[in-house]
């Protein structure tokens, strides 16, 4: 759904989410990004945590998690883009109120179809974001459909500017064909 047409909020999903905790998170996540990206930028998109509305800054709790997700992002186009460089970055996040989705089993309660989690299906997982940054949430955690680990959905607009900082950046552009030879063990 485009950004600027308006639905009524899911009233019985904005009771579920408004019962979550808002959990404070302080520590270290990783961010890929194109060469000359600032890595604490986020942005609007339509995505699986975004429905366009508001600004969000995608992170992983592990590098690899970070990476698996831009992989999969780059493999869904006709042709794998092999110039851009991208590097990954290890960020600080600060949060006070971030909705905690820890696994498959609070997806479902949530109303995803966990049996098509890995499909581009971003219907409920954007209306949940949606949900949670109304209700005053400055982040969300949820596991990632690309790898073992949680993924960190930052809402930028809920957040100071000094609540994510760079730690720090690699020197050298992810191998691509190294990557991947390594995933597959």
């Amino acid at each position: 759904m485009p950004p600027d047409v308006h639905r009524a909020r899911d009233v019985a999903l904005l009771d579920l989410v408004d019962a979550c905790a808002r959990e404070p998170f302080d520590g270290e996540t990783w961010r890929v990004c194109r060469d000359g990206r600032d890595p604490c930028l986020g942005g609007a998109s339509l995505s699986r945590w975004c429905n366009g509305r508001f600004e969000v800054l995608y992170t992983a709790l592990a590098r690899d998690g970070a990476v698996a997700e831009i992989h999969a992002l780059l493999s869904s186009q006709p042709v794998f883009p092999s110039r851009p460089r991208w590097f990954a970055h290890r960020l600080r996040a600060a949060t006070a109120r971030t909705l905690r989705i820890a696994d498959m089993a609070m997806l479902g309660r949530l109303g995803v179809d966990t049996a098509r989690w890995t499909e581009r299906d971003y219907d409920r997982t954007q209306e949940i974001a949606d949900a949670a940054h109304f209700l005053g949430f400055d982040g969300l955690f949820a596991p990632s459909a690309r790898w073992s680990c949680l993924n960190l959905v930052l809402f930028t607009d809920r957040l100071p500017a000094d609540a994510i900082t760079v730690v720090a950046s690699e020197p050298d552009p992810i191998d691509w064909t190294e990557w991947r030879r390594r995933a597959r063990r």
